[in-house]
């Protein structure tokens, strides 16, 4: 008896049998983790502001968010957009989307913009100037956040007039929406011509 009792002790146990297609750890869990879109965003998403406005109403004030977004893909793309939601997260989905269906090309040139460019819409004024290499972006504010994500590196800026936030933002993306690429200019149209014109007489 006592000897069978001993090779009854060192025998190891038997392990339990694992279930089909799990591993021991909660395999569903896992698998959720992994099986998640890590895939890098086409646009980059910049929350500018948030605003809690109210309507009044017979009961009282009935309170909603409104949200100012930028979104840029770091190379020529950019656009903005302003909606308002219920909670935060509502309001900052439906800005972003608004400003992923208004997106502008930008015609950067060495990582600067080809000329000057202001515009005013309503009370705020933007004037935005090509800068060279090493210079940085000399902006502040909204302007910044805006140009941040775009390609541009190099640039000098100032904001004037009304300190809105929507408006600068607004103005910011006219400003960059009225530059027009260098080949275009009326100047370069006529020096094209003038060499075409000396190529033919030689």
């Amino acid at each position: 008896m006592a000897e069978e009792k001993k090779t009854a002790a060192t025998t190891p146990r038997a392990e339990a049998p694992q279930s089909r297609g799990r591993s021991p750890r909660g395999g569903r869990r896992d698998d959720r983790r992994n099986a998640r879109d890590d895939a890098p965003k086409e646009f980059e998403e910049v929350v500018i502001n948030i605003d809690r406005v109210a309507r009044v109403v017979k009961g009282g004030r009935r309170f909603r968010f409104k949200a100012l977004v930028v979104v840029g893909d770091r190379k020529n793309r950019v656009g903005v957009g302003v909606s308002k939601g219920a909670d935060v997260q509502t309001a900052v989905s439906k800005a972003t989307d608004v400003a992923k269906k208004n997106l502008i090309t930008i015609p950067v040139v060495n990582a600067t913009i080809p000329h000057d460019a202001e515009v005013k819409v309503s009370g705020a004024r933007v004037l935005i100037k090509p800068a060279a290499p090493g210079t940085g972006v000399i902006a502040g504010g909204v302007v910044r956040q805006v140009i941040g994500v775009t390609g541009i590196n190099n640039l000098l800026s100032k904001s004037l007039g009304s300190t809105n936030k929507v408006n600068i933002a607004y103005a910011t993306i006219e400003a960059l929406r009225s530059i027009v690429p260098r080949d275009q200019w009326l100047a370069a149209e006529k020096k094209s011509a003038k060499s075409t014109t000396k190529k033919e007489v030689k």
